[in-house]
């Protein structure tokens, strides 16, 4: 870990660190993304009100109407638009590359979002500024406040990195009209108890006698990587012996080769009994579900939006089935971070306090499906009303992140490498064993690099 003691040097000069992380972002993302207001801070920093909050997120579609609606409402509490310059950025790498560089060239945002995934490495290249309980404290705000699984997975070495927005876990959408027709709801017209495997694999052979086709659609032609990801973290930890995929920060290649390989031989199973899709891409897999061809999706929660929109729709959503020994699924939060920078202490209390009003709105977020982290948002009536949001909520307890390393995380290097590859064996195009031996050779180079951060 890098000594923390030691802060960056400020100004026009770098340390070896700041060069090193500037040169890792470039040399290992895509390209910087165009925003979409006018940089007026961050690299090309121009002027701005020494009281106007700078603000970073990645949102977009749903997410970014609602976080621009908690943004408006931030700003009607500090005196107009004058006093937040919101800025959105490509999700993913563009995000974490612009992020990086203009942190270490000392013109970060005040706020900025980030998967807690990727909010390790950021900390682990010494670009964040922690947050004690004394500056939670100062705005009233506790560790108690928030979700306890994701409260624990931002601590790191001991400090908080991050402030959890919410968590959002991979889910089971169900078409209601083809499960009542497969015998598979219950007498209030919810999802019946579907866990352990003969339970589930009987549901599947019943959705599929009704659909004439599939029961099960998950998104796997490449280059749709994560939801193969998604679906295999959240199978492979529901076992008793799992152990993390890549560990000591990325450095080791740890997979339980039996595990593995019990998911993946259950995946080509599926495909071959026709219960599950062989080769689908991302939009067809949830619009066939939606079109009553397939009783079931698995996708992140977030594509309540897109199934909200569907005139007629009968759908539900619910946790993923406890299929093994125990309950798992796979999550990724999103955080509020405090970029490393020179400020003052006064500076400091009014981001954390921009951060606490945002998530004072946390039911305007829940609305787009991600389950709030903020506890008093969480056990309110109004979220335990919003349906079906509420009703897959349990997730976030269950929830398993992916793995620290420098280049893991949310739509990073190690997810692409290995959702391709669990892609191919969903197709049938690999089997388990090829698959393994291709993710052991492709993650080799970053297996075997320190982190550059």
């Amino acid at each position: 870990m890098p000594n923390r003691s030691v802060p960056p040097l400020r100004g026009s000069t770098f340390t070896r660190r700041s060069l090193l992380a500037a040169g890792a972002a470039a040399a290992t993302v895509l390209p910087l993304a165009a925003c979409s207001s006018p940089l007026a801070a961050g690299l090309a920093g121009s002027a701005l009100n020494p009281e106007t909050l700078v603000f970073w997120n990645l949102f977009g579609g749903g997410d970014g109407v609602r976080m621009q609606t908690m943004e408006d409402g931030y700003a009607k509490q500090h005196g107009g638009s004058s006093s937040l310059q919101a800025t959105t950025f490509a999700w993913g790498n563009p995000y974490y590359s612009k992020l990086t560089l203009a942190t270490v060239g000392n013109k970060p945002p005040d706020v900025a979002i980030a998967h807690l995934t990727r909010a390790k490495p950021l900390w682990d290249g010494d670009l964040l500024d922690p947050i004690t309980a004394e500056d939670l404290a100062g705005v009233g705000l506790k560790a108690s406040d928030f979700n306890q699984k994701a409260w624990a997975a931002q601590k790191t070495d001991g400090a908080n990195i991050a402030i959890p927005l919410d968590t959002h876990p991979f889910v089971l959408f169900y078409n209601v009209d083809v499960c009542r027709k497969a015998g598979l709801l219950d007498s209030d017209g919810e999802l019946k108890n579907l866990d352990g495997m003969d339970a589930f694999e009987s549901a599947l052979a019943a959705v599929s006698k009704v659909t004439g086709g599939t029961a099960l659609n998950v998104a796997n032609v490449v280059p749709e990587t994560a939801t193969p990801w998604r679906f295999f973290w959240t199978m492979y930890n529901q076992i008793n012996g799992a152990t993390p995929f890549i560990s000591d920060g990325g450095a080791k290649l740890t997979v339980n080769e039996d595990a593995y390989n019990e998911v993946t031989n259950r995946t080509q199973k599926w495909v071959k009994q026709g219960w599950m899709n062989k080769a689908l891409d991302y939009a067809t897999a949830q619009s066939l579900m939606f079109d009553g061809k397939a009783g079931f999706f698995m996708q992140g929660e977030w594509e309540i939006s897109t199934a909200q929109s569907i005139k007629g729709l009968k759908f539900g959503m619910a946790p993923i089935p406890t299929l093994y020994d125990k309950p798992a699924t796979q999550a990724d939060s999103h955080t509020f971070i405090l970029p490393k920078k020179d400020r003052t202490p006064e500076q400091k209390k009014a981001a954390l306090l921009f951060i606490k009003q945002m998530l004072e709105q946390s039911l305007t977020w829940a609305e787009g499906g991600h389950v709030p982290a903020y506890m008093p948002t969480f056990d309110s009536t109004k979220y335990k009303e919003l349906k079906p949001q509420s009703n897959y909520a349990a997730a976030a307890e269950t929830a398993v992140f992916d793995d620290a390393a420098w280049y893991g995380g949310s739509g990073s290097t190690f997810e692409g490498t290995v959702g391709a590859q669990l892609a191919l064996v969903q197709q049938g195009s690999s089997s388990p064993a090829q698959a393994l031996s291709a993710i052991k050779s492709q993650l080799a180079t970053y297996l075997n690099t320190p982190s550059p951060l």
